[in-house]
């Protein structure tokens, strides 16, 4: 795998505070309250790591928004992105652009059974928001069905889509969809003792769900492959075989989201490659190009792409395929067909991440439960084993959320930056991370949860 090089960090606190500053004047930022956040301003990337304008580096553990797979600043991405902006910066959708057509043909040759061409979109709301539509047009019903525990966006239908809290200010919204329980084993809604049981509930809840929506009413079933933010929620043995059975009897449409999951982060190509099922559509983004530059799209089986092939598909982006994008996704595949960059994760989570954290886990009180598979990995974290009261509540905020901001804290002041959401820390480093990197970062892990023992019961 590539070398990154080592970069000179030359602190300049005097230009970090001028950033700070027209930050904090004209900066409106998302999901924040704007007089109660401080971001911090970064002043370069390499490989794994970051650093701010006071010279310090962070390990990064949450690939920003679990997107930069590929590392920061490769030299061959940035070089493929040079050179398409010389060759040519922009061109409408309506033509053919080389990279366009090479970033799909890529992409439709990773995708399983014949999801044979792309919808490109520039982001990952925006390709479950187009997923949808075309489920209910190739349909001709309008409800889908999402889960609780997902995030699928911020766009109107998206959010309506998303099942977890940032769902509600936006409500009421578009109609017809109807959330649903997925599986979750160490919570279950089901009252399950065993995975079988989980998989066997858990696809009998939809089957009720069905039966009382009218299945006959339900366009498409959309689920992370993987739930991400809500908890690195891997589906028992059977469940998304299940799915495919129940979509394939009622003639529903199958969308998995994996802009989370996909590109490399489980292990695969496309996540659902680890379960051995084919969807319908596929939505990804993120991790395609590791967001260098704006980029997401729907992979679309032949069977709902025949829909629209003598009727216009209603929909369209003026910057859909945009060439540096897509130029920038041509790059990051061939760089991990010829890094091994998907090997490097199997190993690496068999060899470091899964080991460690089950050590992490038996030593430490507050850590109810490891779950994960590739460079995407959960810790849920416990006041009390027994009852698995969670370390903090759920949606918690402000003081209730105090003892995960005291573990993140003691993280960062390691070198190490977190993801964390709710009452879980994931582990989800780019996919370029080397083993040593990840041996560093989980030793601060497993440092900073001492800070989050004291607040548990248990001794």
């Amino acid at each position: 795998m590539t070398t990154f090089d080592e970069p000179v960090i030359t602190p300049d606190p005097q230009r970090g505070a001028a950033i700070a500053a027209d930050d904090r004047r004209h900066v409106f930022h998302s999901w924040s309250a704007q007089a109660q956040i401080s971001p911090l301003p970064i002043a370069g990337a390499s490989g794994s790591y970051f650093w701010d304008f006071e010279g310090k580096r962070y390990l990064d553990f949450t690939s920003q928004l679990v997107n930069v797979n590929i590392g920061y600043q490769h030299p061959k991405l940035v070089k493929a992105i040079q050179e398409a902006a010389a060759r040519q910066c922009t061109i409408a959708p309506s033509w053919a652009d080389e990279s366009r057509s090479e970033a799909a043909r890529l992409i439709a040759g990773l995708a399983p059974g014949d999801l044979n061409q792309v919808f490109f979109t520039n982001g990952g709301a925006e390709a479950t928001e187009n997923a949808m539509r075309m489920a209910r047009l190739h349909t001709g019903r309008q409800k889908v069905l999402t889960a609780y525990r997902s995030y699928h966006g911020a766009t109107a239908g998206a959010i309506t889509a998303t099942g977890d809290p940032r769902r509600w200010p936006s409500e009421p919204n578009v109609p017809g969809i109807v959330h649903i329980w997925g599986p979750y084993p160490y919570r279950s809604a089901f009252h399950s003792s065993t995975a079988e049981e989980e998989t066997q509930r858990a696809l009998q809840h939809i089957r009720d769900t069905l039966m009382v929506e009218g299945a006959h009413t339900v366009a498409a079933i959309m689920l992370e492959t993987v739930v991400g933010t809500n908890g690195i929620l891997v589906p028992p043995p059977g469940y998304l075989q299940g799915i495919r059975e129940i979509c394939d009897e009622f003639g529903i449409v199958y969308i998995a989201d994996e802009v989370m999951a996909g590109f490399g982060r489980c292990g695969e190509w496309f996540a659902v490659d680890h379960f051995g099922v084919t969807p319908d559509l596929i939505c990804f983004a993120k991790g395609v190009n590791s967001g260098y530059v704006p980029l997401g799209g729907v992979v679309i089986s032949d069977r709902i792409a025949a829909s629209f092939q003598d009727r216009a598909f209603p929909g369209g982006l003026t910057y859909s395929g945009h060439p540096l994008a897509c130029a920038s996704a041509v790059a990051s595949i061939t760089i991990f067909q010829e890094e091994g960059i998907l090997d490097n994760v199997r190993t690496l989570s068999d060899k470091v991440i899964a080991p460690r954290l089950a050590e992490i886990a038996e030593k430490h009180p507050s850590v109810g439960e490891v779950r994960g598979l590739g460079f995407f990995w959960g810790l849920e974290l416990v006041k009390d084993r027994q009852t698995r009261e969670p370390l903090v509540p759920f949606n918690a905020s402000g003081a209730a959320a105090g003892p995960m901001n005291e573990f993140a804290a003691a993280c960062k002041a390691e070198g190490m930056w977190p993801f964390v959401h709710f009452n879980r820390t994931h582990v989800v480093p780019p996919c370029t991370m080397t083993e040593e990197e990840l041996q560093t970062g989980l030793d601060i892990l497993d440092s900073a949860l001492d800070v989050a023992d004291r607040h548990t019961t248990q001794s």
